[in-house]
């Protein structure tokens, strides 16, 4: 095993130190040994997780946020043994082949990141020379990957380190400063930036001239990048995106057709060719991470957190949030965004969406018209955007008034929509927290996207996690299961407070505590030391509820693979949990991985029939024959 380069000296910033530090060393797929059982679902499948991994990490004393970090993918392989018909378990762990990572390598005095931190960004307390210093250095960094000697031009700035995503044939790894880039599965290795039609590296790449993600003039660049969480129906099969950017119109929409479509389908020739929509509304530059898609309709959040370089003529950093401002939500059909409504409330930060549907007028608690449904975890300011970066959050609110203030907290949230039809005016019906323990990062079984799903899983991030003291990191040490059909519909039959109010109002421990077995909450709580990262659900065959299935997820065991001073150990391991999603108490695999995984971000189960139906190769990414050496060994 390898020793991590740069983690073991000095001072550290807590998103760089512990199992936040970041890894070199890369596996090529490895077997690995596990206890329990695993379930035949699992098959030929790979669950993989993206996370930031910087590799320039020698400057110890940078900048640094959570966020920031090279693309690298952590999967595990169920491989389906032929002869014995047994499954055997392979791990893997790939850096994604950037242009920003591929330059990086190939400058060895490069001690920091190419790209400006986060953390910079959204520095309050950063100077405007600082500001524009560092956005120079990148500016000057990007310049000289294009001249004569550079091994590689930087032609995109996306380091796709926040997701994982599969449409049709094509593995998609995911972040907003650019388009996707494409992964080959099971090995995880890098085939090129996906542009809506084709990605590079495909036999037909560089004969298609048509319609791209951007468009080809000049500010295709700015107008190609995409969500870092795209919504692929699972009925229809479409891919369903948005392109957020500094320049007007701010926001571009796309659906992306898949090759073969759907059977049960009447929907899909509607939305032939859309690329690059523009959604009228939006008047500046966002910080837009997540959106709701559902059956029919499409929810943009445009919220007071902007991600606007021209904030520093103003005295503002890039990355600032307006407290007194309002967060509008912006209410479309699937194929039609000029017809957007907006509809808008208290200011908050939403950086993820659980699932979104719509509801029939005779379903509605509004019985003129149809409204749109959707759950995300809602934060009440932009705390978690300066504590992912080892800063203290702006304080004043004296500014701010006192019926806009709200405790510091991020819950499972729910909205519902009406919409205007021509005889009542568009209004939100609905606007409260489901439960009041602190919840991030959801996730729903993935044929229940765009329904109207039963349970809706996630984080438990503890009661001050978000708004830690400086000098640490927030740790996930339980998993949740909410019931969030059985809270809706006592939430609307006993209302709670509009904005501020909240159905069930227990605490962690009181839920613990609980011994009803029909508890709409139920968690999952790791042994002490355990931390571990968002869950994805793989389902049973022929399940009989919902919940049949199973939930995966990367554990670290910090009391046993961290030395006293809090740094890993140099042969430091993690696990892939396999648990009961009914039950939400049994473990019934462990998979033993040969290094660690160190906390990321999103991750995704590909199927075994996903990854027997990837498109063609013809060429990969690839670092220079010196680095593979380096990274690989002999």
């Amino acid at each position: 095993m390898h020793q991590d380069k740069g983690i073991n000296e000095g001072s550290r910033n807590p998103w760089l130190s512990g199992n936040f530090a970041p890894i070199e060393h890369e596996l090529p797929l490895t077997p690995c040994s596990y206890t329990g059982a695993i379930p035949v679902e699992f098959a030929g499948g790979e669950y993989i997780r993206n996370g930031g991994n910087p590799i320039s990490n020698q400057d110890i004393s940078r900048d640094a946020h959570w966020f920031d970090g090279d693309g690298m993918l952590s999967g595990v392989l169920f491989r389906r043994l032929e002869n014995s018909g047994n499954i055997q378990p392979e791990f893997t762990n790939r850096f994604i082949l950037t242009d920003v990572y591929l330059s990086a390598k190939s400058s060895p005095r490069l001690t920091r990141p190419v790209l400006p931190s986060i953390a910079t960004l959204a520095n309050q307390q950063e100077s405007l020379l600082g500001n524009i210093t560092c956005l120079s250095r990148t500016f000057a960094l990007v310049l000289r990957s294009h001249l004569a000697g550079s091994q590689k031009p930087i032609k995109k700035i996306s380091v796709a380190n926040t997701a994982i995503y599969f449409h049709d044939g094509r593995a998609l790894a995911t972040c907003e400063s650019g388009p996707p880039m494409r992964i080959k599965l099971p090995e995880l290795a890098t085939v090129g930036w996906y542009n809506g039609k084709t990605a590079e590296g495909e036999p037909d790449h560089t004969l298609d001239k048509g319609p791209v993600f951007g468009g080809w003039g000049p500010l295709g660049w700015f107008r190609e990048w995409v969500t870092a969480h795209p919504k692929v129906d699972p009925n229809t099969k479409e891919l369903i995106l948005y392109h957020n950017t500094f320049i007007p119109p701010f926001l571009n929409y796309s659906i992306i057709q898949p090759s073969h479509p759907a059977m049960n389908s009447d929907r899909s020739n509607d939305s032939s060719g859309m690329l690059n929509r523009p959604v009228p509304g939006i008047t500046s530059a966002k910080m837009m991470h997540d959106f709701g898609v559902s059956e029919s309709y499409t929810v943009i959040m445009d919220l007071p957190l902007s991600l606007d370089p021209l904030n520093l003529v103003k005295n503002r950093p890039v990355i600032d949030y307006n407290a007194k401002g309002r967060s509008r939500f912006g209410v479309f059909p699937r194929y039609r965004p000029q017809d957007i409504q907006w509809f808008e409330t208290n200011a908050c930060c939403i950086f993820h969406t659980a699932n979104t549907w719509q509801t029939d007028p005779q379903e509605s608690s509004n019985s003129e018209s149809n409204s749109v449904n959707m759950l995300c975890c809602r934060m009440t300011s932009a705390f978690l955007i300066y504590g992912a970066g080892n800063m203290a959050a702006p304080t004043s609110t004296s500014d701010v008034p006192s019926d806009l203030h709200e405790e510091e907290q991020c819950r499972l949230y729910y909205y519902e929509f009406q919409l205007f039809n021509g005889k009542s005016k568009g209004t939100i019906l609905n606007e409260w927290a489901l439960a009041a323990i602190p919840m991030e990062f959801p996730t729903v079984r993935g044929d229940m996207l765009m329904s109207a799903a039963k349970y809706i899983y996630g984080c438990y991030v503890g009661s001050t996690a978000f708004g830690a003291a400086l000098g640490s990191a927030f740790k996930i040490h339980s998993l949740v299961k909410v019931d969030v059909e059985t809270l809706i519909a006592k939430g609307k039959h006993n209302p709670p407070t509009p904005i501020k109010g909240c159905v069930d109002v227990r605490d962690i421990d009181a839920i613990l505590a609980s011994s009803d077995p029909h508890d709409p909450i139920k968690v999952f709580k790791l042994p002490v030391g355990h931390c571990t990262q968002e869950p994805r659900f793989v389902p049973r065959a022929n399940g009989t509820s919902e919940d049949d299935g199973w939930l995966v997820t990367y554990v670290f065991d910090e009391t046993t693979q961290l030395l006293a001073n809090g740094e890993p150990k140099e042969n430091a391991r993690s696990e892939l949990w396999i648990i009961d999603a009914k039950s939400m108490e049994n473990v019934v695999a462990k998979i033993c991985l040969p290094q660690r995984v160190p906390y990321g971000f999103h991750g995704n189960w590909i199927s075994e029939d996903e990854i027997a139906e990837q498109r063609p190769v013809e060429i990969l990414r690839s670092l220079p024959r010196s680095d593979f050496k380096k990274s690989n060994g002999p």
